[in-house]
């Protein structure tokens, strides 16, 4: 049976070697190196064979993220599986843009940790339950973000476009010739539309989904 080879980085070494030693006992997985910070990491890769490596991100001298930009720009070929206790969602996502294949919180069990690695090897995702409903959820609110985009009327994306531009709502009606109260009224409907609860909250929405 062909083994899966495997290089682990984690700076706190009784958890390296705990998890050395838990995978020891799969025999589907072959343990080829240990390293304990990024830079020790892409050294032992220009001379090992690796399928994946399992990667810390809170490391010494170089850290788990500027490995992972590394080795996609040297290893491209080999998978990245990150074993961490951070679960904040713009890392994950970060992360995800620079090519891991899976996320794993460190409070995991063994098996869920073969099935990674596993899935992982076959050319799958893995994520951590934790994880994995955060991305959903971020996922559906960039799904509603840009259904909404679309559902404004021209009258309330240049409205919009205004209000971000600092114009007060007598300026606004002066400049499209409407009244005060229509100005209002689309400052309203945005509000909804958008669900967002005051002007800095349009602002912020026009910023991030690209519309100045």
């Amino acid at each position: 049976m062909e083994q899966i080879r495997l290089l682990i980085a984690d700076d706190h070494v009784l958890f390296l070697e705990g998890i050395k030693k838990l995978l020891q006992t799969n025999p589907k997985f072959e343990v080829v190196e240990t390293v304990t910070n990024g830079i020790a990491l892409l050294e032992a890769l220009k001379k090992k064979t690796v399928d994946i490596v399992i990667l810390d991100l809170s490391m010494p001298e170089m850290d788990g993220i500027e490995a992972c930009k590394h080795m996609r720009n040297k290893f491209p070929d080999i998978k990245i599986l990150i074993l961490s206790t951070h679960s904040h969602l713009q890392l994950v996502v970060r992360l995800i843009k620079y090519g891991v294949s899976g996320y794993l919180l460190k409070n995991i069990v063994q098996e869920e940790l073969f099935l990674a690695l596993e899935e992982i090897y076959k050319g799958n995702t893995y994520f951590s339950k934790e994880i994995q409903e955060k991305k959903e959820d971020n996922d559906r609110k960039i799904r509603i973000h840009k259904n909404s985009i679309t559902e404004l009327s021209r009258r309330e994306k240049e409205i919009l476009l205004l209000i971000v531009a600092e114009n007060t709502t007598q300026e606004i009606a002066d400049k499209i010739f409407i009244s005060t109260n229509t100005v209002n009224t689309h400052r309203r409907n945005l509000l909804s539309k958008l669900n967002v609860k005051n002007t800095a909250g349009l602002v912020k929405y026009a910023y991030e989904n690209g519309l100045v």
